[in-house]
């Protein structure tokens, strides 16, 4: 049997060759690329589980991109955190997006990180510790004018269906005055009795970015995401918790498009520093308990067309999305 090795074949970089069919793509690169970061949040240093997508754009001229560069990239951002001072998650994006867009000698790249981090609440009557989990993001894109860079966090919750509780509301008043109640006592009782009606667990997801760059804290955000539903949620919950949450879930009766506006709204009123170019992207998804679907809504755009929707000014036909905010 002859073991003598087979001759090394000449050194072709494979991935700048012409493909097969010479058409551009819009993005290449890598996903589920998992590091433990020390980041910076709130103005604290955590250590985070983070998954990291990496994309540039590839011509038509060439064959692949080389994905150990972006491996490459992503390492060298973390080891410059590692070496220096902490970043927040979108300003580590940034960097990340830079480094491969570079070392890919691409016009644009594109980075998304997710990571997962708990936090210790107090439930708001029994006052026992609760840790619960949240989710943030970083979002950043480098080309050729520079580069952008947004925050994003996601939080879990509670909304109480509206329409549900209208009919049920409208039996209850019927049952009250067939019983001998008047019209003001029906009005007494069923504002002072909560509604019943069904309830959908929540979860609403929330992104900012702004040109140059925000000082948005990300519990600020999560705050804008829990208030903006019914009611929020906790993983503990003694007995007057529980109570609390199901009788504010059912007096704050919302849609999953209400939950929506509410965020967009929140974050118009939380940040009015934000320039009129910054972005805002609001999304939530409900889990329904009495349909075998979800439901979900969004809405995106510029603050400055936010602004002036809510001051009763015409749409603007349309709403950029945060791949297109960040492109821009």
């Amino acid at each position: 049997m002859d073991t003598t090795p087979a001759p090394l074949l000449p050194d072709v970089d494979m991935q700048e060759t012409m493909p097969t069919t010479p058409i551009g793509l819009s993005r290449a690169g890598v996903t589920r690329s998992s590091k433990a970061i020390v980041m910076r949040l709130d103005g604290a240093e955590r250590l985070f589980h983070a998954d990291i997508r990496c994309f540039v754009d590839l011509a038509g001229s060439q064959k692949g991109v080389h994905m150990s560069r972006f491996e490459e990239g992503i390492n060298d951002a973390i080891d410059a955190v590692a070496a220096g001072e902490a970043v927040a998650i979108d300003v580590l994006a940034q960097r990340i997006a830079e480094a491969v867009t570079g070392a890919q000698h691409a016009r644009h790249g594109e980075v998304r990180i997710s990571a997962r981090y708990p936090v210790t609440r107090r439930t708001p009557v029994s006052d026992v510790a609760s840790q619960e989990m949240y989710e943030v993001f970083g979002a950043a894109a480098a080309g050729p004018r520079g580069a952008r860079r947004a925050l994003g966090v996601a939080a879990q919750g509670m909304n109480a269906c509206p329409c549900a509780q209208g009919l049920i509301q409208t039996q209850a008043e019927a049952a009250l005055r067939a019983d001998g109640f008047s019209a003001d006592e029906v009005a007494r009782i069923v504002a002072r009795v909560p509604i019943a009606t069904h309830n959908q667990r929540a979860k609403g997801t929330l992104y900012v970015g702004a040109p140059g760059g925000l000082d948005v804290p990300a519990d600020a955000l999560i705050r804008i995401v829990e208030d903006s539903m019914s009611s929020e949620i906790y993983e503990l919950l003694k007995r007057s918790d529980e109570q609390y949450v199901v009788d504010r879930a059912h007096r704050r009766p919302r849609f999953v498009e209400d939950s929506v506006r509410e965020m967009i709204r929140g974050v118009v009123d939380a940040f009015p520093a934000l320039p009129d170019d910054a972005f805002v992207w609001a999304h939530q998804a409900n889990f329904e308990t009495i349909h075998t679907h979800d439901v979900e809504a969004e809405r995106t755009g510029l603050i400055g067309d936010v602004r002036a929707e809510l001051a009763g000014a015409a749409t603007r036909a349309g709403h950029i999305d945060l791949r297109g905010w960040l492109a821009a």
